[in-house]
Order: C-alpha cells, then structure tokens, then sequence
C-alpha cells in the first residue's frame, strides 16, 4: 500500500487510548425499558472502557462511592452542553466498494451487480484493496459510525486494515458459487478472529441466487462446526424470490431455515419480500432483519416491511449497504430514510417511533454483530461514542432529541468519534495513521487503473 504516511497529531495525543473525562455533557443512555433517556452530567473514559456515566459531582467523591481509585486524566474535555450517545453500527456494508461510487449508477440490480460490478471487483487484489477500505472508514468517521458488519473481499485484509486504523470492523464470509469455497471461509475465520480484538468474523454467504446447493450446506454445516451466527442477502428483490421458489419450491429464508443455518441466529440484510412463513422462522430463531433502505429505493428494490417486523418481536438493524449501491455511508441519511419509508408503505405517520429507529441504528446493529459490550453508554462497557454538535441550526430548538437525531440530524453534528477508547476523529481531523489527501490520490490512481 502506497499511502502508509503517518499523521502526527502531537496536540491531545489523538489516535491514543487515554483517561478521558467528558463533563458538562448531555448522553443518550437505555432504561430498563429499552427506551432512551438523556442525563445531564459526564462519562469517564479508562483505557478501552467507560468507568462512570452519571451526574456531575466532585470526581473524589465519585471514586469514593464506586470503590475505585480515580483515574489520572490525559483529557478533560468540555462537551459544552453537547450530546454524547453510542456509536452507529452499521448492520450491512460493502467497505471496499468505495472505489465504485457513481460508476454504475441508474440500473437493476441483476444489471448492476453483473454487468458493472462483478468484472471491476475481479481486478482487485490485497494490495490495491487497503486504501479503498480506508476511504470507507474514514466515512464512517465522519458519519458517527464506530462499527461496520462487512460483506469483503479478501477478509483478513480488510481486518488488517481495521485493526491498523483502530476501527471495528466485524465481517460475515460472502462467499457464492462464483468463487471462494468453504475451506477458504473457514480459514478466514480463524484468521480474522485471530487478528484483533477489534475484528471478528461470522459464517455466511453473499445469497441464494449466487451459491449452489451443495455450496449453502457446506456453509450450513460450517456454522453449526463453529456455533457461529449466519447472514446473507436475503429477498432484496421479488424477481429473488420468485426464482428461489422455481428452483426449490421454498423461498430464500425456507430455504436456508432447512438447511440448519440457524442454529445459532444470524439473520438477513435487506429482508423486503417476506410472507408468513418467512416471518415465522425469523419470530422463532430471532433473526435480525438488517434494512439498508436507501439501496433499496436506488436500485428501485422495494421497501423492507419494518412495521410487521417490529409488531411481531423480531430484531431490526440499519445499513448503509455498500457506497456503489447507495452512494453514502450516512447513517442519519438511513434512519431517515427507514423512518419516512415504514411510514408511507403502511400509510401510518404512528407506525414506527423515532426512538425505535434511534435503537436500530445503534444497539440493534450491535446486537447483531454479537457487540454486546458496545450497545450502549454505561459503565463497564467499550468507549465506542459520538460527540453530537447540538449548538447548530438543525438541532434546535431542543424540543425533542432523539427525534431530531433522527429527522434533521445530520454528519454535520459529529464533533467527535472514537472507537475503544481512541479518539479516531475529532474536529474534521482524522487519527488513523493516514493522510487524507494520499488516500484520495491512491483511490483514484487505482479505479483508473482499471479502465479499459
């Protein structure tokens, strides 16, 4: 990789795990009940993992009630009445495709993915990959986003990448019946689980249309081997479906419910064309349904059936899906979107609550990717967190929080970014180990490398 330049950032030790103490600060915590509150008072920041999360008081007095020696602080950063709330998880995405971005715009799916898609990701190896990933990660940064659930090319790479930025990065294996084999998913597994404790890796495939029989119950019996969760696409589009039952006779979730995927949960991104029985298997084995609705309405797939999914208990997360089929990796473009789609498809402005899109962007995207250390802001949990801007036009006035997060928030408001203790983004300035301006030069050199 050519841009391995390091950032310097000398001031506050950016990039660094620290003792942080974040005080005069508002923060976005769950109740019992699941639903969001916002306290009025200040985190703390040990290394990797938040210590205190409560009302402000003299920090002597706070050690003394919690039995713990008060930790000496390399930061004390006044959040000014701002708000501090979980990382988004980003439930399904495609990191490496940003290098595709605007090149296949304006077609179907089948005709994007074959015909444009396929035949560019064939010119990718495990050099020309890193900076395109970085590219991605450092989108996320600026979108809030401290986790992605990745569907990559050459897995261990990208864990590599990850792990050297300081991101978190979990992956589920894409492999199809265009290449790749189970043996290879299950050396990737072992790797990647391996690399970091910021990485991980689940049993999948990319989906139905692409992986042969044999191939889908080689992944099956792959995931009961390791008790592992199992994701793939499943039913983005009716024609998938509709194809699925020609085939077999069941669709894509009958499917792979017989083949034993489950076993040990997973779940499906995009999840648009269920019917009863569908939602039955994924009500029983609490499968998570990951939606990514501005793919969906780009590529003129459909809209996800949140309401009935929420009605009947069954998990929610959100995803950007990749920067080639969406083109953005914005989450609060996607909680809009979620939002304002459930909202017309049942013709009921009730339907969905911003606070229940709030929880799907954030612990529900964590719960999927088995981040139960990071779903929230309390004690003992990973300092995955985001410092929103409210002292912006678009956040004001403050009549309601969550809701504004979710329907004028915007990447504007992130202030502040940081993934297991590090400050990764701060200001506009990114502390990952890379300049900026040397991974747009790579990108570009490389997608023009691959004209013609």
């Amino acid at each position: 990789m050519q841009t391995s330049r390091r950032t310097n950032h000398r001031k506050n030790e950016k990039g660094k795990k620290m003792n942080i103490r974040f005080y005069n600060a508002k923060i976005l915590t769950l109740n019992e009940q699941e639903r969001f509150d916002i306290i009025n008072g200040e985190l703390w920041v040990k290394g990797d993992t938040i210590c205190y999360v409560g009302e402000s008081k003299n920090p002597a007095e706070i050690c003394t009630e919690l039995q713990m020696e008060q930790p000496a602080w390399e930061r004390e950063i006044d959040v000014k009445g701002n708000l501090l709330m979980p990382g988004f998880k980003n439930a399904h995405a495609h990191t490496y495709m940003t290098f595709l971005r605007s090149y296949a715009d304006d077609l179907p799916l089948q005709e994007w993915l074959y015909q444009m898609c396929f035949p560019k990701e064939d010119k990718l190896d495990t050099e020309n990959i890193r900076p395109l990933e970085v590219l991605g990660i450092m989108e996320y940064l600026t979108s809030g986003i401290t986790t992605s659930f990745d569907m990559c090319y050459f897995p261990p790479v990208y864990a590599q990448v990850a792990a050297q930025c300081g991101f978190r990065a979990v992956q589920v294996s894409g492999v199809n019946s265009f290449g790749g084999s189970a043996a290879v998913v299950e050396e990737n597994y072992l790797k990647v689980n391996e690399t970091s404790d910021l990485t991980s890796f689940m049993i999948g495939f990319h989906a139905e249309y692409t992986t042969k029989m044999e191939l889908m119950q080689e992944i099956a019996d792959l995931a009961n081997k390791y008790k592992s969760p199992v994701f793939l696409h499943n039913s983005e589009t009716q024609n998938e479906v509709k194809e699925c039952l020609e085939r077999y006779g069941k669709t894509p979730t009958q499917l792979t419910e017989e083949l034993g995927m489950y076993e040990y949960g997973g779940g499906g991104y995009h999840c648009v064309y269920f019917d009863d029985k569908d939602f039955e298997i994924f009500q029983k084995r609490q499968l998570t349904a990951v939606t990514c609705p501005a793919s969906n309405l780009k590529l003129a797939s459909g809209i996800a059936p949140l309401k009935r999914f929420v009605e009947e208990g069954i998990p929610v997360a959100i995803g950007t899906d990749g920067p080639a089929s969406n083109n953005s990796l914005d989450m609060f473009k996607e909680m809009f979107l979620a939002s304002a789609l459930a909202k017309v498809r049942e013709m009921d402005a009730e339907c969905i609550s911003a606070d229940k899109i709030l929880y799907m962007a954030t612990t529900g995207g964590a719960h999927a990717m088995g981040l139960d250390n990071c779903d929230r802001l309390a004690a003992g949990k990973k300092a995955d967190l985001i410092m929103i801007d409210l002292q912006q036009p678009n956040m004001q006035p403050e009549n309601n929080i969550v809701k504004n997060l979710v329907y004028s928030g915007s990447k504007q408001n992130v202030k502040l970014t940081m993934v297991n203790g590090k400050i990764l983004y701060e200001e506009q300035k990114f502390s990952i180990g890379f300049e900026p301006a040397d991974i747009y030069k790579e990108a570009n050199r490389i997608i023009r490398s691959m004209e013609g």
